[in-house]
């Protein structure tokens, strides 16, 4: 053997050996873990779950482990919380210990790259942010005057497809997206406006590439698919391009600020606390887009395939509201069906079934366990949505779940698809407004119909980590 290939090998050997040892040290951990199953040092649990669908896999875990389990995905150490009771106690109970914001390795490249948001306690922040958007009328009055303007251009940009079967995809993304655009930067968009459209569609073609498989691999084996190129590489790309626009608008609003009277988000974040709010702003922008929109697409392909739940949503509306009268949010406690129908279609689709990562804050007694700090946590948010015990027959989309016997909204502490406790969903009002806004005003206005017939629609989710609908078409004739 040539003396080169020789100590070619030999360096070879010498750093697998060193990863192998490295992996395996993080993997041992400290205290006493939850159980789980045996991980490889490398590559951790990765050819023991099914990346196509997560939750199943954690599903199967829980029967074997309990509600409590340690998986590694590489070389990541994760504990899983499974259950309504288990996710409470943790949450809730001992809910400054899981606070922390779960290691996300694709989220931490890209903001290592955006010299944002620095130097702010993440408890400071979130009350702030909250503070800030109720003064700019989230939840409140003013929202749902903002929402129901979006429904009026989104209704007159609906009635234009004539009847034609379309995707409604960047239709409910624009109109989400011009409702938080109104409370960020102060003003809405225009459907046609070149820049925004550009920005709709990079958003969607980001949450199309997290869904993705190399996307899923980059979280867990980081170092690697850094240098691996694939479609995931474009992410970097796209959210380099909503960045420069945030940073945009955000200088825009420097220059015209006016201490005295400030005009949304952005002015209140350049008054009060003098840091960058790119990542805030970016954050909100990008979630406040995506996640409503994807419910909403999610309900209409529900209704279209099952048009005597929607039949009896429009005889609801018809009797409730009218055809005349725009929809607010003082009816909804008179039209429980309607209600339970929005919360049916969150609890089905269960958007982020595995919930956002967290982390421990410290070494933490759960139970009979010892989390080690900086622990990452799953909070599986799809076993509390589908628990049998509290909706029977979890897998079928049923109004039902939310109604009493007498027919009136039945509330539910299952129901949590914001998540719970310190990290809960930020949007969480805004988002319960729009939803019941929007489908409402749909449904005043429109019969929804499907190109195929109803029982070929398939609504099974196609996830990795978040539960999204395929494409599909969508016919809507005036009422």
């Amino acid at each position: 053997m040539e003396p080169l290939g020789a100590t070619t090998i030999f360096l070879a050997v010498c750093i697998s050996c060193l990863l192998f040892l490295s992996a395996w040290k993080k993997m041992s951990g400290s205290g006493k873990l939850p159980p789980g199953p045996v991980a490889f040092p490398i590559i951790g649990n990765a050819l023991q779950l099914n990346m196509k669908n997560l939750s199943q896999s954690m599903c199967e875990l829980r029967e074997k482990y309990g509600p409590i389990f340690t998986i590694y995905l590489g070389s990541e150490r994760v504990v899983v919380l499974y259950g309504q009771e288990t996710l409470k106690e943790a949450l809730i109970d001992q809910g400054d210990e899981f606070s922390d914001r779960g290691h996300m390795p694709l989220q931490h490249s890209h903001n290592r790259n955006s010299s944002i948001f620095t130097n702010i306690p993440w408890k400071q922040l979130r009350r702030f942010t909250l503070t800030t958007l109720r003064d700019f009328g989230m939840g409140k009055k003013s929202t749902e005057e903002r929402i129901l303007e979006e429904a009026h251009f989104l209704v007159e940009r609906l009635k234009n497809t004539h009847g034609r079967p379309f995707d409604p995809t960047l239709f409910l993304n624009h109109a989400t997206s011009n409702v938080i655009c109104s409370i960020v930067f102060g003003d809405r968009f225009d459907y046609e406006d070149k820049k925004f459209v550009t920005l709709i569609n990079l958003i969607d073609e980001i949450n199309k590439l997290l869904r993705s498989p190399r996307t899923v691999l980059y979280n867990f084996f980081p170092t690697l698919m850094h240098y691996i190129p694939g479609p995931h590489q474009r992410i970097f790309k796209h959210f380099e391009e909503l960045r420069k626009f945030v940073l945009e608008r955000v200088e825009m609003h420097r220059e015209s600020l006016e201490p005295s009277c400030p005009r949304d988000f952005i002015d209140a974040f350049l008054i009060k606390v003098k840091h960058s709010l790119l990542n805030r702003t970016l954050g909100l922008f990008f979630a406040g887009t995506g996640t409503t929109s994807d419910t909403l697409k999610c309900g209409l392909k529900l209704l279209m395939k099952y048009p005597e739940i929607e039949e009896k949503v429009h005889v609801e509306i018809d009797r409730v509201i009218g055809r005349s009268r725009s929809p607010c949010m003082a009816y909804r406690s008179q039209m429980p069906y309607t209600d339970a129908v929005v919360h049916e279609i969150q609890r089905f689709i269960s958007l982020a079934p595995l919930g956002v990562p967290r982390a421990v804050t410290k070494d933490t007694r759960f139970r009979q366990y010892i989390i080690p700090k900086g622990t990452t946590i799953f909070p599986v948010l799809q076993s509390v949505l589908y628990d049998s015990k509290e909706f029977p027959n979890p897998e079928q989309f049923n109004p039902g779940h939310f109604l009493d016997e007498n027919g009136a909204f039945k509330k539910s502490d299952f129901f949590m698809p914001f998540s719970i406790g310190k990290r809960s969903c930020l949007g969480e009002a805004l988002a319960r407004m729009e939803l019941f806004l929007l489908l409402t005003t749909i449904l005043q206005n429109f019969i929804l119909k499907s190109p195929i017939d109803p029982k070929d629609i398939d609504i099974t989710p196609m996830s990795f980590t978040s539960n999204i609908p395929v494409s599909y078409q969508l016919i809507v004739i005036p009422r």
